[in-house]
C-alpha cells in the first residue's frame, strides 16, 4: 500500500463502485432504451426503470449511511482518547466548538501536531480541508470505510 496523504486518502469499495453501480446503471440504461424503442411495452419498462433507480439509490445511501455513521463514532472515540493521552484534558469540553468536518480532519494529524492543530482550528476556525492541508506529517488511516 502506498503512503497515504491528502491527495490520495479517498478509498473505493470495488464491489460497489466498480461492479454493482455500473451493473445497475447498465440495466437502467437498457430499461430506458426500451421505454423509447418498444411502443407496446412502454409501461412495464417505465416501472422497471423506476425500480432500478430506487435500488440504485437505496444501495448507495444505505452503504454510505451505515458505514460512515459507525466510522464517525469510532473516530470521535479515537480523538477523545488521543487528546486525553496527549494533554490530560478532555476533548469533550472543546468538541462542541468544532464542526464534524474539523474533528474528522484532525484524525490525520500525528500526535506531535494534533494538540496544536486543534488549538489553531479553534482560534482560526480552520475548515476541515484547511486542517488536512496544514498537516505536515500525515498520519495515514488505512482502515477507513
Amino acid at each position: 500500500m502506498k503512503t497515504q496523504s491528502y491527495s490520495n486518502h479517498i478509498r473505493f469499495y470495488n464491489p460497489h463502485h466498480f461492479v454493482l453501480y455500473p451493473l445497475l446503471l447498465l440495466l437502467l440504461g437498457t430499461a430506458i432504451y426500451f421505454i423509447f424503442s418498444r411502443e407496446t411495452e412502454r409501461t412495464i419498462w417505465i416501472f422497471i426503470s423506476i425500480v432500478l433507480l430506487l435500488i440504485f439509490w437505496l444501495a448507495f445511501m444505505l452503504r454510505q449511511h451505515y458505514a460512515l455513521t459507525l466510522q464517525d463514532r469510532i473516530v470521535r472515540l479515537e480523538l477523545h482518547y488521543r487528546y486525553f493521552t496527549l494533554t490530560g484534558d478532555r476533548l469533550e469540553l472543546l468538541e462542541n466548538q468544532l464542526s464534524d468536518s474539523q474533528l474528522f480532519a484532525l484524525r490525520f494529524a500525528p500526535d506531535e501536531e494534533f494538540p496544536n492543530l486543534l488549538k489553531r482550528a479553534l482560534q482560526e476556525n480552520l475548515s476541515g480541508q484547511a486542517i488536512k492541508k496544514s498537516i505536515i506529517d500525515w498520519k495515514p488511516d488505512h482502515h477507513r470505510v
